[in-house]
């Protein structure tokens, strides 16, 4: 790897270690019917979002609250200490694609159904609110 290249992969990495996500990959729903749920809690605050994922009667949504819940320890473990109610919020979380399964059913006359077994990626990564204004100034 070039100088140039190993340099700003490490300003990445960097910069990566400040933030707190948490990522699930591979998650057997359909992206449409993950970014629906994800739609619920965007910006919202993180207790908030809990509330609002475990009432919530959509199946996605008992993965995205353990996702959530994953976040905040990830929050909790880089500052060393206990995230308070009304202190992180979800800043920013995404939906992508994952590698479609394709199958194919039985149907008549010989012919083959394609079935497309859809998966996808979620990214939530939380803040506090003062941190994410700074962010957004620089």
């Amino acid at each position: 790897m070039g100088e140039r290249k190993r340099l700003s992969a490490d300003k990445r990495k960097e910069e990566q270690r400040k933030v707190a996500f948490a990522k699930m990959l591979n998650i057997p729903t359909s992206p449409r019917k993950m970014r629906l749920v994800a739609d619920m809690v965007r910006g919202k605050e993180v207790f908030r979002a809990l509330g609002i994922l475990k009432f919530s009667n959509k199946e996605a949504a008992a993965r995205l609250h353990k996702l959530v819940q994953s976040a905040v320890a990830n929050w909790e473990q880089k500052n060393d200490r206990r995230a308070a109610d009304g202190e992180l919020y979800i800043t920013t979380i995404y939906v992508n694609c994952a590698p479609m399964l394709k199958r194919l059913r039985p149907a008549p006359q010989g012919r083959g159904y394609r079935i497309r077994k859809r998966a996808n990626h979620v990214t939530v990564i939380v803040d506090t609110k003062d941190n994410n204004a700074n962010n957004h100034e620089a």
